[in-house]
C-alpha cells in the first residue's frame, strides 16, 4: 500500500471539512425553511370585503358580509384552508368609487389581504378591479350587475358571482310582459347601476313589442317618490318599472302602495330584488314582479344546507345578499384549497371554468372567456302576506345556459 504524502491527506482533509461545513450550511437551511413553513401556516388568510356598509345598499351590503362570515366559519371548523384559519376584513366604499380604491389599497398595501371580493355599485366595481388587476390580485364581484365587467372593461384578475343586468332583464322581461301589458313606463336611479338596468330592460323588451311612454330620472338615495308616481300615473302605462335597489327601492314601493296605484290597474315590478328588500317593507308594502338571484326556496341539497348554517348563526333565513356572500366566498376558499396556493395566478387558473354546486337547481360555472358566473335567474312575485321562507311566489327560472347569449363577443379579451 502506497504512503498518503502530506500533500493530499491536507487535501482530502479540505474537502472533509468543506463537506461538513456544507452539511451543517443545509441543515441549518433546512431547520430555517421548516421554522418559516410553520410560521406561514400559522399566518392566517385573509380576505378583504369592500362593500357599501352605508349609503342605500348599507342593509343589502350587511347580508353579503353575513354570508361571507357564515362559509368562513364553516371551513375554519374544519381546520381552515391549507391547514391556516380564514379571517375577513370589511371596509364600507359608501357607494363611492374614490372611498372603495382606498380601501382596497389599505388592504392590499397595509393589510397583506391574499383577495378581494364585494361592490355593489357599479363605478366602486370597475375601479377596484382595475386596481386588482394592477396589484396582481384577485377580485371577486359580489354584487354589481354592470355587464361591462365581463365585457369592454373585463380584466383577468377579476371574477363576477352576480348575474348581469342582461341576464336578469331576460330572466324578468317576459313574466312582467304576461302579467302587466306592454306600455310601460320606467323611473330610474340617475346612476351607472340604475342605467345599466334601465339600458337591459329595454333591449329585453324589444322582442316582446313594448312600449314606452316615459322615464323619469331618480337621485340616488332619493326618499320621495310620490310627484314622480304621479306624473308615471298621468301616462297611463300598465307597468311602472322601478330601475332601483336598496333603499331607494324600498322607498318608492312605499310610495306605490301609499298611492294605491295597483288600484288603476298600474303593476309594478323590475329587473331585480329579494328577500333583502322584501323585509324592511314588510309583506303589506312589498309587491310586483322581480327577477331574483336566489331565494330561500330552491331545493337543493346545497341550498338547504345554506339556510340551515345561516339559520344556526343568525337566527333567520338568508336573503340572496347573504348568498352571495356565501356562495362567492365558498368559491374563493375552494380555489385556494385546489391550488394549494394563495398565488393569484393559480387561483385563476383554478376558477376558470370551473362547474361548482351554485345551490340552484341548473349548472354553475365561471365561464373562461369573460369570468361570469352562468349561473339560473329566478323570477318572483311579491306577495302581502307569509308565504314561508320568504315573501316570493318563484314564477319561472331561466337556466343558466340561456345566459350564454349574454356573452359580450368579441368584446372581452382575456
Amino acid at each position: 500500500m502506497n504512503p498518503m504524502s502530506r500533500r493530499r491527506f491536507l487535501q482530502l482533509s479540505a474537502m472533509a471539512g468543506g463537506a461538513w461545513m456544507l452539511s451543517e450550511l443545509a441543515d441549518r437551511a433546512l431547520r430555517l425553511s421548516f421554522r418559516e413553513a410553520v410560521a406561514y401556516a400559522a399566518e392566517p388568510i385573509k380576505i378583504g370585503i369592500v362593500d357599501p356598509l352605508s349609503s342605500p345598499y348599507k342593509t343589502s351590503s350587511i347580508h353579503d358580509v353575513h354570508g361571507a362570515t357564515v362559509a368562513v366559519d364553516l371551513f375554519n371548523k374544519r381546520g381552515g384552508v391549507l391547514g391556516r384559519q380564514v379571517v375577513i376584513l370589511e371596509a364600507d366604499d359608501a357607494s363611492n368609487p374614490e372611498q372603495a380604491v382606498q380601501a382596497a389599497t389599505k388592504f392590499i398595501k397595509e393589510d397583506r389581504i391574499d383577495v378581494l371580493m364585494g361592490t355593489f355599485n357599479g363605478d366602486c366595481a370597475l375601479a377596484v378591479s382595475a386596481l386588482a388587476k394592477q396589484e396582481g390580485k384577485l377580485f371577486m364581484v359580489t354584487g354589481s350587475h354592470l355587464p361591462d365587467l365581463t365585457g369592454a372593461a373585463c380584466n383577468s384578475h377579476t371574477f363576477v358571482f352576480m348575474p348581469n343586468a342582461s341576464m336578469l332583464a331576460q330572466a324578468v322581461v317576459p313574466q312582467l310582459v304576461k302579467a302587466y301589458g306592454k306600455r310601460w313606463y320606467m323611473l330610474t336611479t340617475n346612476s351607472l347601476d340604475g342605467k345599466s338596468a334601465a339600458q337591459a330592460m329595454v333591449a329585453a323588451a324589444q322582442n316582446h313589442g313594448v312600449e314606452f311612454v316615459g322615464e323619469a330620472l331618480m337621485s340616488f338615495g332619493a326618499t320621495d317618490f310620490g310627484s314622480a308616481l304621479t306624473v308615471a300615473r298621468d301616462k297611463e302605462p300598465t307597468l311602472i318599472v322601478l330601475n332601483l335597489y336598496g333603499w331607494d327601492l324600498v322607498h318608492a314601493l312605499k310610495s306605490y302602495t301609499k298611492l294605491e296605484l295597483a288600484r288603476d290597474k298600474i303593476g309594478i315590478g323590475g329587473m331585480l330584488s329579494g328577500e333583502q328588500i322584501g323585509r324592511p317593507l314588510g309583506y303589506p308594502n312589498n309587491t310586483g314582479i322581480w327577477g331574483l338571484i336566489w331565494d330561500p326556496k330552491v331545493n337543493t341539497e346545497g341550498s338547504r344546507r345554506f339556510v340551515q348554517a345561516v339559520v344556526d348563526k343568525y337566527n333567520h333565513t338568508p336573503t340572496s345578499r347573504c348568498y352571495l356572500g356565501y356562495a362567492a366566498m365558498t368559491q374563493i376558499l375552494e380555489a385556494i384549497q385546489r391550488a394549494g396556493s394563495t398565488a393569484t395566478d393559480t387561483l385563476i387558473k383554478a376558477l376558470e371554468g370551473h362547474e361548482f354546486d351554485g345551490l340552484k337547481e341548473g349548472r354553475s360555472y365561471f365561464r373562461a372567456s369573460d369570468h361570469q358566473h352562468v349561473q339560473d335567474v329566478l323570477v318572483g312575485e311579491a306577495y302581502g302576506k307569509e308565504l314561508g321562507l320568504g315573501h316570493y311566489k318563484i314564477l319561472a327560472t331561466l337556466p343558466g345556459a340561456s345566459a350564454e347569449s349574454t356573452a359580450a363577443q368579441g368584446v372581452c379579451r382575456l
